[in-house]
Parts: structure tokens; sequence; C-alpha cells
């Protein structure tokens, strides 16, 4: 019983929802103890199970299930601060720039010129969707956090309701449109074409981020959270950026160079993957370069690099003004990187419980009503380990033979059904849920009650639309 992943997984939510939430203890230190107790809790034999079945060889495995608790923990908690570290300390540069520079506020000045405030969040909503296409999703919540922070200190109001478009737009995105990796992984496990997966993705997407629309707005209206005072975006700063006249405000373009770069390049990088594959060295030198600059950390450097020196200009090129920015902002960025690499972590100890491989098996000979099975599979695995794209790996393995079986329906929906599957339910075992907690400055209650319900409707929604689409437009 003590060694069962469901039982390890009660134990390690009731530390760190109770250790944050109860005791008040910081996020970093109750989801660093969950990881530890967790891999203590987990036995050796789940841990070389979960070794081989990533595809490690027995000699990995058996290494792996002998190094120590705190190694494990520790490698763990590397892996994830080298996947977000560096994106995390350039996006607060690119945020914290845009904001003192006045290009964060020249940004906003040009949406508002076009949709007037009262469509503001839904174009909000519509960009990221559109920029979650090409881009992970925590890289479009960088870079559009201080648009959301510089247009609630415009409009006065509406803060949450700016947070919750950005994030919902960009979430379905990266779960339902390749060629994000969690979409990729799927239709090559189930052999969906991926010109019908995008086709697919991007209907679904457009109807579940209006149903995300519609609890957004009701939730800003139920609970109004105000932009917060912080480090890297000082409300007295952004209001007196919002009282400037045009001609102090650097030009459209420039205040758009820390988001067009690496937007640009990164969605470059991403078509080349897509529709070429890789490059071969000495053949084309300008494909090279995009390639080079188009990897999402070179990319995120040189956003960094052009927001700073937007900041220099705008400054009268003083120094000390990029001393400053820089040092707040990387200040701000390391709490975030702490907290987001225990998350990842925690995470990743829950997964060497075997859990994801307890639920394949207690799932394996369910074939009726398989599109809602795949739905809640995936459901299942995203809130117990807490990573989506380890989720739609996972259900999109145990759901892989069926794209060979003769189904009233095109096995595209079983795909789509566990791309939303994916996005319930979000919380603390997700680094994603501690960057939009953290670099949106909501507490953990306010997520848990705004951010975490949003992708949960939202894959509901999902799941609903796709079952509708079965019937209505087999596809066969």
């Amino acid at each position: 019983m003590i060694q069962d992943p469901f039982f390890i997984l009660l134990v390690g939510m009731v530390i760190v929802v109770g250790g944050i939430i109860g005791l008040k203890l910081n996020p970093f230190l109750a989801l660093l103890l969950a990881a530890l107790v967790v891999a203590w809790m987990t036995p050796d034999a789940s841990i070389v199970a979960y070794a081989l079945q990533k595809g490690q060889s027995a000699a990995q495995a058996s290494t792996l299930a002998e190094r120590s608790i705190g190694e494990r923990v520790a490698t763990a908690f590397g892996t994830t601060a080298g996947q977000i570290g560096i994106l995390i300390a350039m996006a607060a540069i690119i945020g914290k720039c845009m904001l003192v520079s006045g290009a964060a506020e020249r940004i906003v000045r040009s949406i508002l010129g076009i949709t007037g405030e009262s469509k503001a969040p839904f174009a909000f909503l519509s960009s990221s969707f559109f920029l979650g296409i090409p881009v992970f999703f925590d890289t479009v919540f960088y870079l559009m956090i201080p648009l959301a922070k510089a247009m609630a200190m415009r409009l006065k109001k509406s803060y949450l309701l700016l947070v919750l478009c950005v994030t919902a737009g960009a979430a379905m995105a990266n779960s339902l449109v390749p060629p994000t990796p969690g979409p990729l992984f799927l239709i090559a496990e189930m052999d969906i074409p991926i010109g019908m997966m995008m086709i697919g993705g991007f209907l679904v997407g457009l109807i579940t981020i209006l149903a995300g629309y519609v609890f957004a707005v009701w939730a800003n209206k139920k609970w109004e959270i105000p932009l917060r005072d912080s480090l890297d975006a000082p409300l007295k700063e952004i209001q007196s950026l919002a009282e400037k006249g045009k001609d102090q405000l650097p030009g459209l373009f420039l205040s758009l160079s820390p988001i067009l770069i690496p937007l640009v390049f990164i969605s470059a990088r991403a078509a080349i993957d897509t529709f070429v594959g890789a490059v071969p060295s000495g053949r084309n030198p300008v494909w090279e370069g995009i390639y080079f600059i188009g990897e999402k950390n070179i990319a995120l450097i040189l956003g960094a690099l052009a927001a700073l020196f937007t900041l220099f200009l705008m400054k009268n090129k003083e120094k000390e003004a990029l001393k400053g920015a820089v040092q707040a902002a990387l200040t701000s960025g390391g709490v975030i990187i702490l907290i987001t690499a225990a998350g990842g972590a925690f995470g990743a100890m829950l997964q060497q419980t075997g859990i994801s491989m307890r639920i394949a098996a207690m799932t394996e000979d369910y074939q009726i009503a398989l599109i809602p099975l795949a739905f809640f599979i995936t459901a299942l695995v995203r809130t117990a380990q807490g990573s989506a794209t380890v989720a739609m790996i996972t259900a999109s393995g145990i759901m892989s033979g069926m794209s060979q079986a003769t189904l009233d329906y095109h096995h595209l929906y079983l795909g789509l059904s566990i791309a939303c599957g994916s996005k319930l339910i979000p919380w603390m075992n997700d680094s994603g849920f501690w960057i939009v907690c953290k670099m949106s400055n909501l507490t953990e209650k306010e997520a848990l009650r705004t951010f975490s319900p949003l992708l949960t409707i939202m894959g509901v929604a999902g799941l609903l639309v796709v079952m509708i689409a079965a019937k209505l437009l087999p596809l066969n």
C-alpha cells in the first residue's frame, strides 16, 4: 500500500498543497520537500521499470535506482533548470526593459488604436493563440506578460482577464497544433497526417479558446485581481510611462523587436524541422544560420539584447539604467527559476513511481467509448505527474493500436481528444503553473481558482467538440 503510486501521489499532494496553503511555506521549499519524500517512498523496482519503459538499458536503469534520493532529486531539478533557466532569465530582462523603455506602452497604445479598449482582451487571446502555434507556451507567456501589465495599467482594470487570455490562447495551441513536441509525437505514434492534425487542431483550438474567454470574463468579474507592485514591474514606473506623450516613447518597430526577433527565428526553425528536416552541414549557410539562431535559448538572448538596446537608446545611453534593469530582472527571475525547477523535480519523482504505467495497465483492455477514454487517460496522467507532453506521450502510446483498427470515425479524433485531455488539471506539480503564477504575481490560491479551471474548462469543451465532430463528420 505504502509503495503504491497512487498513495505516493496522495502524500506528495498533501505535502505541497498543505505546505504552501496551510503552513505558508515558500513554494520552493514545499515542492523540494515533496520531491524528496516521493523519491524516498518510491521502490527501486518502480524506478527500474520506469527507466526501462523510457528506453534505457538494464544497466542504466539499475544505476538510476542505485542513486541516492538527493542525487535523483538534484538531477531532475537541474534538468528542469537547464530547460527553462536561460529562457526565464532572458524573458525577465525582456519584460523589464520593455516596461522601463516604454516599448510595452507603445505596443499597447497601438493595439488600442486598432481594437479599442473593449476588444483589447480578445486581441490578446487571438494573438497568443497564433503565437503559440510555432512557439512554446512558456515563451509566448514570457513575451506577452509585460504587455498585459502595461495594458492593465492603461485600462485601470481587467488584469486577470488579460493574463487568462494570454494563457488560454498559448496553452491550447501548444497541445493541439504541430509543430510543438506533444502534437508531433502524437501524430507519429498514431499515424495521423500532420496537415490533418494542423487543420483539426486549429479549428478545435478556436472553439476551446472562445470557451476559455467566456470563463475568463466571468472570473475577472467575480475576482477582481489588481495589477500588483513587484520588483520587476513597479506600478509607479508603469504609471509614469502611461502618462508620457507618444514622442517620448520608442517607435513601434523598435518596441516590437524584442518580441519579433525570437518569434520569427523560432518559427523559422520550427518550419525547417517540420517541412525540411535536419539541415545538412555546409550545404546552405543561410539555413544553418537560421537554424542556429532559431534555437529558443539563442533567440531569447537576442530578444533580450534588442530590449536592452531599446532601453539604452531611450535612456540617453545611460549605462546605469541598463545595470539597474538587468539586476532587478535577474533578482525576480532567479526566484521563478528556483520554484519552477523544484516543480519539475517533484513531477519527475512522481513519474519515477511508475504512475503512468499503472494507469496504462488499468485501461489496457478497455475499448468502449474510445474518444472520452483517450481524453480521461490523458487527463489522469497530466494531473498525476504535471507534464502535458508526458501525458500526451503516455496516452498516445496506449491508444496507438487504435490507428489501425476499424473505427466509425477517423483516428484524428482520438489524437485531438488526447490533446484536449492534456490540459486537465494543472496544479502545483506543473512547472507551467509556477511560471504563470509567479510572473503574473498571482497568489497560489488565485492561480488554483482561475488558471487551473480555465485550462480544465477548455479541455472539456474540446472533448465535446471532438465527439460532436466525430459523429457529424467522421472523415472515413
